[in-house]
């Protein structure tokens, strides 16, 4: 039996919030298939009373009620969204209350202060790191590297630049990367330059059958895609890197988040959340 819903994200803000709560939540349900929708920036009672006709319309249409994650600190809209047909989850309301007892003072009720630029020095401190990481995108740069909290090495089309970019975003660490290329293998080497920075190198390596699939999207064909060359550079790297006692992991079957946070713990890198 093929089961389905569609679940609502709804926020006075961006909806990450929301997004990220619910989907941990759904996570735990197998077998049913979310079709998902975001609804941000209900900042209105006209905002918020077109969200509850679209959820009521989807609850018509599917016969079923929808399910509604919700953000949203102003009483007024959210009481004007719970009146759809649905099954709401107010994560606010849930734990503001709570918190509000235990430290004894009331909440400041602030639309959109988990993802905005209202902190400014965190927010630049985010900004930095994300230019930091671009501008050291697979060895384009020595500069600075000094400043680097991690450096990224492995295979090309092992995961670093999306690893990178994802612990500059959440947070703000400067991560740059380099690819091993044939030339490095070659050698048996790592690329020149990088040896100061030895305490710095994490390693991502991937099973060979899953990089040639990646490679082939990229480069249908080519000696770069094929199996026989992507087994080789795998193991060449995972060889470099135990010869040089440098950490690192299997990406394959890991999601970004599970690589960053696998690298923040095994670097002793602060862990800043924004």
């Amino acid at each position: 039996m093929d089961l389905r819903r569609t679940v609502f994200f709804v926020s006075d803000g961006t909806g990450i919030t929301a997004e990220m709560l619910g989907h941990s939540l759904l996570t735990q349900f197998e077998g049913v298939r979310f079709d998902q929708v975001t609804l941000p920036f209900v900042s209105s009672l006209e905002r918020a009373e077109e969200c509850r006709e679209r959820i009521a319309a989807e609850a018509d249409r599917a016969g079923v009620q929808p399910i509604v994650f919700s953000t949203l600190v102003d009483r007024a809209y959210r009481e004007v969204v719970w009146r759809a047909p649905a099954l709401c989850f107010d994560f606010f309301e849930t734990f503001i209350g709570p918190l509000e007892a235990g430290l004894g003072i009331h909440s400041n009720h602030t639309v959109g202060r988990s993802h905005s630029a209202l902190d400014m020095p965190e927010y630049q401190r985010r900004i930095e790191a994300v230019n930091y990481s671009m501008a050291h995108d697979d060895g384009s740069s020595n500069v600075d590297l000094d400043q680097a909290e991690v450096i990224l090495v492995g295979v090309s089309r092992s995961g670093k630049t999306p690893t990178c970019l994802y612990l500059a975003l959440q947070f703000g660490v400067n991560a740059a990367n380099y690819p091993l290329t044939p030339e490095d293998f070659d050698r048996d080497q790592f690329p020149r330059g990088l040896h100061r920075y030895r305490n710095k190198l994490f390693g991502l390596s991937i099973a060979p059958d899953r990089l040639s699939e990646i490679r082939q999207a990229r480069r249908p064909n080519s000696r770069y895609a094929s199996f026989d060359n992507c087994r080789h550079e795998v193991q060449s790297a995972e060889r470099m890197m135990r010869d040089e006692a440098i950490r690192w992991i299997d990406s394959t079957k890991r999601s970004i988040e599970e690589i960053a946070t696998t690298i923040l713990r095994e670097m002793r890198i602060d862990r800043h959340v924004y």
